[in-house]
């Protein structure tokens, strides 16, 4: 790993892995563990507790070195074939926000009371990185590019939101808590990350 700007937040740099230099973001934060994302841009993004030291980062970084190759070649992939279609149009993204302000409140609130939980605000966005996210006050934020996905995988989306609720995490027991309301998660889980990349590609950068 080649750092070029650190301080005690923030450092970036590179990783090789088969002659391939991937560009990577460190950030300290206030979690318990390492963990380690693709964004939809190729770039691999670690946030890491203050108390890791850049040895043990440099440990996980080296021995997760093929799986972070192979979702920056995912990603890659996803976006050769989103650059070869059209970029959304402010017409279009209006026209998926009203769907989305009209459909996915009511199944927030269908499943909230599956899971069990309240929740605050929900927001609608078009977003580029996320499909959705929840605040530690509840609130609760959509990505209007949903609307181009399966009904089955918006509902996964909303649950996963809901269940960060009792879980601000991605634990076992969130996962389990996930699948408490869809037996099936993983299926609509791996659909969003076969396909959900060309959808978001189509956002101008």
């Amino acid at each position: 790993m080649q750092k070029y700007n650190h301080d005690n937040m923030f450092i970036k740099g590179t990783i090789r892995e088969n002659k391939v230099n991937m560009q990577i973001e460190i950030q300290r934060c206030n979690r318990k563990s390492i963990v380690i994302t693709v964004n939809s841009k190729a770039q691999v993004i670690i946030k890491a507790p203050y108390r890791i030291t850049d040895e043990e980062i440099r440990e996980v970084l080296q021995k997760r070195a093929k799986w972070i190759k192979d979702h920056v070649d995912k990603v890659n992939k996803e976006r050769e074939s989103a650059d070869s279609l059209e970029p959304f149009t402010n017409e279009e993204l209006s026209r998926l926000g009203d769907k989305a302000v009209e459909y996915i409140p009511k199944r927030v609130e269908f499943f909230a009371s599956k899971v069990g939980v309240n929740y605050g605000r929900i927001t609608i966005r078009n977003q580029k990185t996320r499909w959705g996210s929840c605040s530690g006050k509840g609130n609760l934020n959509f990505n209007c590019l949903l609307m181009l996905t399966p009904p089955e995988v918006i509902d996964y989306v909303i649950v996963h939101e809901l269940c960060h609720r009792k879980e601000m995490n991605h634990s076992y027991r969130f996962w389990s808590e996930v699948e408490r309301v869809l037996p099936d998660y993983k299926i609509r889980r791996k659909w969003l990350s076969e396909h959900g990349g060309v959808i978001i590609g189509r956002m101008e950068t």
